[in-house]
């Protein structure tokens, strides 16, 4: 998929897509994404089997990511260069978000 269309069905992410893209910093099978995934945010997300291989499945046609079988042939999947410049531009947007909320949290409290 061309990058502008990547970025323009991808951005702004859902919580669910950004973790399981932040989770392929390294190969890993669908299992290993939801235990990443709960580990980094403590608990507070915790991905169905469900949720995960239909966001990896729709994330593999996309371009996204790229599957693979390992030794013991689990299916692995990682994160393509698309993947990576996708990420680049959604943690932009989140840095964005973040200084706008610092800002004006005050006017709130």
């Amino acid at each position: 998929m061309e990058i502008q269309k990547m970025l323009k069905k991808y951005v702004p992410m859902t919580e669910t897509a950004f973790y399981i893209l932040l989770s392929l910093t390294e190969p890993r099978h669908g299992y290993g994404i939801v235990k990443h995934v709960e580990d980094i945010t403590a608990g507070r997300l915790v991905l169905g089997s469900g949720t995960v291989y239909g966001t990896l499945t729709k994330m593999q046609k996309d371009g996204v990511i790229t599957v693979f079988a390992d030794e013991q042939r689990k299916t692995v999947y990682e994160i393509t260069d698309a993947g990576k410049e996708l990420m680049k531009v959604e943690i932009t947007r989140i840095k964005e978000v973040h200084r706008n909320a610092i800002a004006f949290e005050g006017e709130f409290g």
